[in-house]
């Protein structure tokens, strides 16, 4: 396993952040082409957008909430060479968690399912950034690996 294992559960959910960001756009440049909203009645970011673009557009303002931590910790990660398989799986559960997120937003958006993909994304980062710190704070010394 290399350290660049780690990067691939990142790049499928950087390309769910440009696609709901990509389907957001056509479904707003629709809306406004469609007659269903006026520009003047968005231009200050007031809340008039039809449901549908409000529900594709929290989709993709919700992978630019909780993912930055999934960012920040795989940057982490790779700067103190502590990847290995076992966060890897956990990246790739985390992004998991995220698209079935995203795909109960974008159509039913049913509750409780939202929710459960949006706790069980949240537990696994949680899990993800209290094993990096036990493995930094406690198994590591003067930022080189001990074990």
């Amino acid at each position: 396993m290399t350290q660049i294992s780690i990067l691939y559960p990142v790049f499928v959910q950087v390309a769910l952040t440009l696609f709901l960001q990509g389907w957001m756009r056509k479904e707003r440049i629709g809306s406004i082409r469609r007659g269903e909203v006026k520009i003047e009645s968005i231009s200050l970011r007031e809340p008039n957008w039809t449901p549908r673009a409000t529900q594709i557009a929290n989709a993709f303002h919700n992978q630019l909430e909780t993912p930055m931590l999934f960012y920040v910790l795989v940057a982490f990660l790779m700067i103190t060479t502590q990847v290995n398989v076992f966060f890897v799986v956990l990246a790739w559960l985390f992004v998991a968690a995220r698209v079935y997120h995203a795909y109960i937003h974008t159509t039913s958006n049913k509750q409780p399912n939202r929710f459960y993909g949006y706790a069980v994304g949240s537990a696994i980062l949680a899990v993800m950034w209290i094993l990096f710190a036990i493995r930094i704070l406690f198994f590591t010394l003067g930022g080189d690996r001990a074990i």
